[in-house]
Order: structure tokens, then C-alpha cells, then sequence
């Protein structure tokens, strides 16, 4: 049972796979070959980047349509009844599924953290240069603005970590009391001094007078911090489990806010786990009677009651990172409570 359940999985999650990734190159291909210089080597790259993140989304619905098909099959061919009359409860028939599905929530975990991770990130980082040449350092982050007091800073790309932070392509915006620009510093890149923020040939524009004055090597006297720039965009989903908790520690230490990021780190745990329940679930599809004409209507039951789940799920998630829910609770309450409902059917129906 366990070996026909995983390659049920396996099948579905190909042909899942093979469509949803044919139809999400069809939209993406054009972006990428308009880029002068890609090719077709940079498609390979794209599905290889994009394929991770398909997989680590539709594996669930996988193992849940999985489960419908291979109860439904015992169960239209009395072998439910077998084992039900050699003694076996509802439970032990559901077993060698649960033990199978445990076995794929830790391998959804370890493929999330050691390949969808890195691959999100990387993807990320393409797509925010539109598909351009990018660092070479896949932790450099894109687009990000800072506030130094009224002024705005924005950094095309920053790498690196604490005093060793450097910011390329920055663009300072000075603003009087009103909000009125005044004036703006453009430089090539900027590094931390300790005291301020070094920048190499930098170049002022003065808005009321339209005068353009080089500044070469110029420091700016600001009590701006490095961690402005490397805390203030963490990107959940391009981080594995431990670096997003390393970050969330360095977000409290520096008092910032972290209960979205903590929703998405419990997350990267209950999500996974929630293959376990897809056999609970769709364990309605199972039992009855197959003549009584209502596997059919069963099956329908099963496939709602996941689909259900996966609702609840992403509204939770969007609660938490919203700020609307604790953590745990986001996290965790529609994997809890779907438990509970699985097997209240369960007991209700078969035990």
C-alpha cells in the first residue's frame, strides 16, 4: 500500500509539474529572450530555478489527489473489505499511508530548505534585474530604500553584513522640512566608515539651481546603520530555516519587527507536515461500500475537505503575516484543527 500511495505521488506531481512549468515558461520565455545576450541556455536556467518552487507548491495537492486515487481503487475492488474482515480497524488500514506520508513531509522539508531556498533567491534576484546580468554573490540584495532622518537613500544592490556592508548604485535624496527636494547625491558605491557612509565619485545636483557639482570621494556625516539596508528586506521564502531564524534574532536584536517573518519560520515546518493529514482527510473515499453507488460522492468529499484545508491554510498565513494572528497560531491552527476534523470523521463514520 505504502509503495503503490508513493508512486501515485510521483506520477501526479509529474504531470502537475510538466503542465504548470510548460505554461509558466510560455509567460516568462518572451521576458527572458528580449534580454540582449540570453539565449537558449537561460530558458534551461529559468526552469531549473522555477521548477523547485512548482514542486515545493503543488506536492500537497499531489498527496492529496494521490490518496483519493489509491483509497478509491481498494476500495472499488472490495480490498478495504479484505482487510476490514481479517480485523483490521480504519486506523491500521490507514497506517502504511500515514507512515508514507511522514516520509514524504521530511523529505518536503529537506528539499525546501536545501534547494527552494536557494533557488527563490536566486530567481528573485534575476527577475528584480529583469532578467539581466546579476552579482555574483546570490545573498547581494536589490531595490532597497532607507529613511536618514527626512532624507531617502536608495541602493541599487547591497552585499555583505555589518561594518563590511557596501552599497552600489546610490542614489541620496535630500528633502527640506516640507518634504520639497533639494537636492540630490548619485555615486557609483558607498561604504560604512563607522561614522557615516563613504561614497566613491559621487556627483550633487542641486534642484533649484540645476547645477551639477562633482564631488569625487565624499563622506556623509549620517546615523544611518548598515542593518538599515541589510535587515529591512528579508525575503522569507529565499531563506532556509536557519538563516530566517539568524535573521529574525538580528531583527529583535535591532528592535525591529519580526512576527510575519516568525509566521512564515513555523510555516516552513507545518507546511510540509500537512502531507500527513491528506490520508486522513481522504480516508471517506475508503470505506463503504463500492456498489452502494457512493465512492463517487465520497471521493468528492475527500478532495473537499483537503482542498478546504489548503484555504484555510493560505487565509491563516495571510492573517499572520498581516499582523491579525500570533505566529504559532497562523502557523499551526488549520493544521490542528483539520486533524481534529479528520479524525472526528474518522472515529464518527468507521471506528
Amino acid at each position: 500500500m505504502a509503495r503503490m500511495f508513493l508512486i501515485r505521488i510521483l506520477a501526479v506531481l509529474a504531470i502537475f509539474v510538466i503542465v504548470l512549468q510548460t505554461l509558466d515558461l510560455l509567460g516568462e520565455s518572451g521576458k527572458i529572450l528580449a534580454v540582449a545576450g540570453n539565449s537558449e541556455a537561460d530558458l534551461w536556467q529559468y526552469i531549473s530555478l522555477r521548477a523547485p518552487q512548482i514542486i515545493e507548491f503543488i506536492l500537497p495537492f499531489s498527496v492529496l489527489l494521490a490518496t483519493i486515487i489509491t483509497l478509491a481503487s481498494l476500495n472499488q475492488n472490495s480490498e478495504v473489505i479484505a482487510m476490514k474482515a481479517a480485523g483490521l480497524s480504519a486506523h491500521q488500514v490507514l497506517a502504511p499511508l500515514l507512515f508514507a506520508s511522514l516520509l514524504v513531509a521530511g523529505i518536503t522539508f529537506a528539499f525546501n530548505d536545501r534547494i527552494v531556498a536557494p533557488a527563490t533567491s536566486t530567481l528573485s534576484l534575476w527577475q528584480k534585474a529583469e532578467y539581466g546580468p546579476v552579482p555574483d554573490d546570490p545573498s547581494t540584495r536589490t531595490n532597497i530604500w532607507a529613511r536618514d532622518g527626512n532624507n531617502l537613500v536608495h541602493a541599487g544592490f547591497v552585499s555583505g553584513n555589518g561594518n563590511s556592508t557596501r552599497l552600489d548604485n546610490v542614489e541620496i535624496y535630500e528633502r527640506a522640512g516640507d518634504g520639497a527636494l533639494v537636492q540630490t547625491i548619485s555615486a557609483a558605491q558607498a561604504v560604512y566608515s563607522g561614522n557615516g557612509w563613504k561614497l566613491k565619485d559621487a556627483v550633487a545636483f542641486d534642484v533649484t539651481s540645476s547645477e551639477e557639482t562633482k564631488l569625487g570621494d565624499y563622506t556623509v556625516n549620517s546615523g544611518m546603520t548598515p542593518d538599515q539596508f541589510t535587515l529591512g528586506n528579508v525575503n522569507a521564502d529565499g531563506l532556509s530555516f536557519m538563516k530566517l531564524k539568524s535573521a529574525i534574532d538580528e531583527l529583535k536584536a535591532a528592535g525591529k519587527p519580526t512576527q510575519s517573518l516568525e509566521t512564515n519560520l513555523w510555516h516552513k515546518i507545518s507546511g510540509p507536515l500537512s502531507a500527513i493529514l491528506m490520508p486522513l482527510l481522504g480516508a471517506v473515499a475508503a470505506f463503504g461500500l463500492a456498489r452502494s453507488g457512493q465512492l463517487f460522492l465520497r471521493a468528492v468529499i475527500g478532495m473537499a475537505l483537503g482542498f478546504a484545508f489548503f484555504v484555510a491554510d493560505n487565509f491563516s498565513l495571510a492573517m499572520g503575516n498581516l499582523g491579525a494572528y500570533p505566529p504559532l497560531v497562523a502557523a499551526w491552527a488549520p493544521f490542528v484543527l483539520f486533524f481534529l476534523v479528520g479524525e472526528s470523521v474518522l472515529i464518527r463514520t468507521e471506528e
